[in-house]
């Protein structure tokens, strides 16, 4: 009897010893599943790490961020997915620290009332995109450097120059990193588009990106190449605050800078579909509003970042229009604007 029970206790033991070892094989199998897709990512983003501290440690982040955006995507209770990007590696404060720099705290919080050449228009088009148009450059990549206020009223002077003069020309946010530094506007530490309006104006126009190219850092204003301009404008106005109908007026006019908060982990990982996602009103980043529309009954605007075209539906976002809070889902119609040719 006694050495039955020793059996019994010993095939037990095995028995625990097997299913311990199984999952232990499993974690590392996982892990090392893990470790692959970083590899792999790694050499698809061109990301190097200084040392193999800092790679374990973007490792983790990797593979908490993973989990979060499969997790999402197969609970399929949103209308949108999210995606593996450049910025899987990044912690959300890590991420909205180097890329939403938008200086919306220093807007006036007053709703402002400003002259809004849109305000009797009533032949509003169901849908708009300014891309068929010809009056949209392609996705433009801002980089590390906080400076989406520049890319913003970038995008929307080019697309009032488009209108006015029949030239699309990709203009140059670097001019306006490196020399509109008196005053709010800092380059990377962050700005607004409607202080760029006023630059380009006060400056008697921008030049363009061949002639004063991108570099994603704060440089010295080339005094040479920024005296060439290629595109002006004669004034800019605000769009009536916390109004997506005000906002629909000018949008099926124009391409209109806006700002959004753009802060939340499924904006970060934002792939495609219409985003509906949980967001404040905290205004952090600088966009542009190129369109409108309607899909599946749900009404969007259409958005160009400037992340590259490896984020969202190749650069753009379409995000829910029409939402129940005035200042538009993320804030988008509080403080919009946009240039007079």
């Amino acid at each position: 009897m006694d050495s039955k029970i020793k059996i019994q206790h010993l095939s037990l033991a095995f028995l625990l010893l097997g299913m311990l070892a199984f999952q232990a094989t499993s974690r590392t199998i996982q892990d090392a599943s893990m470790q692959e897709r970083h590899e792999e990512w790694m050499a698809r983003y061109g990301k190097v790490y200084e040392d193999p501290q800092e790679k374990e440690k973007r490792l983790n982040i990797f593979k908490q961020n993973v989990e979060y955006i499969e997790s999402s995507n197969s609970a399929g209770t949103k209308p949108y997915k999210l995606g593996i990007n450049q910025f899987a590696d990044l912690t959300n404060e890590e991420f909205t620290a180097s890329r939403n720099r938008f200086k919306g705290h220093m807007c006036p919080s007053i709703e402002r009332t400003p002259s809004f050449k849109y305000e009797n228009v009533t032949n509003v088009p169901s849908s708009v995109d300014w891309r068929k148009q010809g009056a949209v450059t392609p996705i433009k990549n801002q980089g590390n450097c906080g400076c989406c206020w520049a890319f913003s009223a970038v995008a929307a002077t080019e697309g009032i120059t488009k209108l006015s003069t029949g030239k699309l020309i990709s203009l140059s946010e670097q001019e306006l990193v490196d020399c509109d530094t008196k005053g709010v506007d800092q380059g990377c530490e962050g700005g607004l588009m409607d202080d760029a309006f006023k630059f380009i104006i006060q400056n008697n126009g921008l030049t363009s990106e061949a002639n004063y190219p991108y570099k994603g850092v704060d440089g010295t204003c080339n005094a040479n190449a920024e005296a060439n301009h290629v595109a002006t404008i004669k004034g800019y106005e605000d769009v009536p605050a916390n109004n997506e109908q005000a906002l629909q007026k000018s949008v099926a006019s124009q391409p209109i800078s806006v700002a959004i908060d753009a802060s939340g982990s499924d904006f970060q990982f934002y792939s495609s579909g219409i985003f509906t996602g949980s967001c404040g009103t905290e205004l952090d980043h600088g966009v542009t509003a190129i369109g409108y529309g309607v899909s599946d009954s749900t009404e969007y605007w259409l958005v160009k970042n400037s992340w590259g075209t490896e984020w969202g539906e190749e650069g753009y976002i379409r995000m829910k229009r029409n939402v129940g809070a005035k200042e538009g889902l993320c804030g988008i119609a509080m403080q919009a604007s946009y240039p007079i040719a």
